[in-house]
């Protein structure tokens, strides 16, 4: 499924998980059940050994993952594996896109169902080359936006990226919080055009996940809390709790005019 067709039905949750942790062979059963628990979209994060936009817990799950056997070769054959009719979206580091090839990745990623990538160290004024790529494959190449992006960049980026423009909830790195910043309201409130605006860094409960939606947001990621639980083996209590936020972020969106295209 292409992102823009998931998009129809906003809004909607965006799971984030670490390919190969605890083990490259768990990830397809995890996928398929956060699928089959109410998230629309899943990210399936690539470990990489300098995760400069991860906070501790996604860079231990990394660890873990490289640990247990993950690479690039593996991470495309999870991928493949992890079938499910939800949107699978790459997330992770352009020295590993540009390593393998701009070509042979974007290829890759299609191939195993993949159909968006995100890549935080990418700014779309040197993301020529990969679009070109992405293009050829009919892969989404998503950017990111911060709170203290200027407006004229804003709208540069939002004219940019494709499937979804990413909006960095606070400035840092990834990980749990226990609010969402007037800034992170303000950002989603300025953002020009009409591309679908997803909201990640920080979401943890079904509460934060709905007042995003109520102020504007299209989709509600979740990552950091997710990948908490599955290091502690708790894959029951993720189920519960992406049925709460999906369930949390439909309500908050039922006076939302859904997005077409």
């Amino acid at each position: 499924m292409k992102i823009s067709e998931a998009f129809i039905a906003a809004p909607l949750l965006i799971v984030y998980i670490c390919a190969g942790d605890p083990t490259p062979a768990a990830t397809p059963d995890l996928v398929r059940r956060l699928a089959a628990a109410g998230a629309d979209i899943i990210e399936l994060g690539l470990p990489h050994s300098d995760p400069i936009a991860d906070g501790p817990t996604i860079q231990a799950a990394a660890q873990r993952a490289i640990a247990a056997g993950m690479n690039t070769d593996v991470y495309f054959q999870v991928a493949a594996e992890a079938d499910v009719a939800i949107p699978k979206v790459f997330m992770g580091y352009y020295n590993m896109i540009y390593a393998r090839g701009l070509d042979r990745f974007a290829g890759d990623c299609a191939r195993s169902g993949i159909t968006g990538m995100i890549v935080p160290d990418l700014p779309p004024e040197e993301a020529g080359p990969l679009q070109e790529a992405c293009a050829k494959f009919d892969v989404d190449l998503i950017f990111l936006a911060a709170p203290n992006t200027p407006a004229e960049r804003l709208k540069m980026i939002e004219k940019e990226t494709s499937g979804f423009l990413y909006l960095v909830a606070r400035t840092g790195v990834t990980g749990a919080q226990s609010d969402i910043l007037q800034s992170t309201r303000d950002l989603i409130a300025r953002v020009p055009g009409s591309k679908p605006k997803a909201v990640g860094f920080g979401i943890s409960t079904p509460a934060q996940a709905a007042e995003v939606i109520a102020a504007g947001a299209d989709a509600a990621i979740v990552g950091s809390v997710c990948v908490d639980l599955i290091a502690r083996g708790e894959v029951e209590r993720l189920e519960q709790l992406i049925r709460d936020m999906k369930a949390a972020v439909k309500a908050a969106g039922k006076s939302k005019a859904p997005i077409v295209g």
